[in-house]
């Protein structure tokens, strides 16, 4: 693009603030109201025709600074490359990588032309924002499995006498790659709960370092800000899996925020498409239940390449803890 026109008077007072001031391109704009860009461009044209102190000397009256300023055209750098950010995300969510790992790899790719680690960080923060505005989190691979209820329901018919019973529908989702697992049970219930959580890992294929519940009764026994209470059952179901528990706070919606859209992904994809089905059991339920699962786990993202069971194969499985050579027992603990 070419440079913004000034006057002699403002190409003088930007050689001046330069020269005499010492002061910054970008304190240099704001006192002459001119983008920080173009007083780069003049201070660079300046110092090919050998300009590079101030006052000027006599030789350099505003005929001849005219002159020279116009004939001399400054070619500017050719444009930084950027890394590939869905590349360069996919890499952060890995254990042990970092910004400042891979801002180093990148400028090793790019040696003679490259951006500084701030600039770099900035570029992503705003591409990253550009993915989802709000309550955008990072997340390990293999770190967090987030694990909530479907607040709906679907309806199970007794065949041999026609009554309606409610199943309910747990959800588990990976933080990294937001890989879902989801099936149908008859109730919230402790048992239920448990061993929903032991179906869940039998499906990945491994245990994650962290569960976040919600605080319902079935994971804690009393739910508080900073401490609650865990379920004796359900911390004996962690501890054999030699997993930790970390129960999402009240009124913290930010805690739980991959399983509350992973729950609203599978009433969409799954509960509003069996809706007008009629099912006799549980497991003629889940049948369906796992297939769309399969379909929905397979579907292209939006807005990065990939899926959520290529995002999860190559990343959060390898990561994933191995599960017990025996399976689990479920055992009911009470005083």
């Amino acid at each position: 693009m070419p440079t913004e026109p000034i006057s002699m008077r403002k190409l003088k007072e930007i050689l001046r603030l330069k020269y005499q001031a010492k002061l910054s391109h970008r304190k240099i704009a704001k006192s002459l109201s001119i983008s920080a860009s173009t007083i780069s461009n003049y201070i660079t044209r300046a110092k090919m025709i050998g300009i590079e102190a101030w006052p000027l000397s006599d030789e350099w009256n505003d005929t001849k600074l005219n002159k020279h300023f116009l004939q001399t055209q400054h070619t500017p750098r050719t444009a930084i490359p950027l890394p590939n950010w869905p590349d360069f995300q996919l890499e952060l969510k890995r254990k042990g990588v970092t910004k400042q790992l891979l801002r180093q790899e990148y400028a090793e790719r790019n040696s003679d032309n490259h951006y500084s680690y701030p600039q770099l960080c900035r570029h992503y923060k705003e591409w990253a924002s550009k993915l989802q505005p709000s309550m955008r989190q990072n997340h390990k691979a293999g770190e967090k499995l987030f694990i909530d209820y479907c607040g709906p329901t679907l309806q199970l018919v007794n065949p041999d006498t026609g009554e309606c019973r409610s199943a309910q529908v747990f959800v588990a989702v990976l933080g990294a790659s937001n890989y879902t697992y989801a099936e149908a049970t008859l109730s919230q219930k402790l048992e239920d709960w448990v061993m929903s959580h032991v179906r869940c890992f039998e499906f990945l294929g491994g245990v994650p370092d962290l569960l976040i519940p919600d605080n319902l009764k079935s994971a804690t026994t009393r739910a508080c800000k900073y401490d609650p209470d865990l379920n004796p059952t359900y911390q004996q179901m962690a501890a054999y899996y030699n997993v930790t528990i970390l129960p999402a706070r009240p009124l913290k919606p930010k805690d739980k925020a991959k399983a509350e859209n992973g729950v609203l992904i599978v009433e969409r994809w799954i509960m509003s498409v069996l809706r007008h089905e009629v099912f006799y059991s549980l497991s003629q339920l889940n049948q369906p239940i796992k297939e769309l699962l399969l379909r929905m786990n397979n579907k292209p993202f939006q807005k990065i390449s990939g899926t959520r069971s290529s995002l999860f194969n190559s990343i959060d499985l390898p990561v994933l803890k191995p599960l017990p050579l025996q399976n689990y027992q479920y055992t009911y603990i009470k005083k």
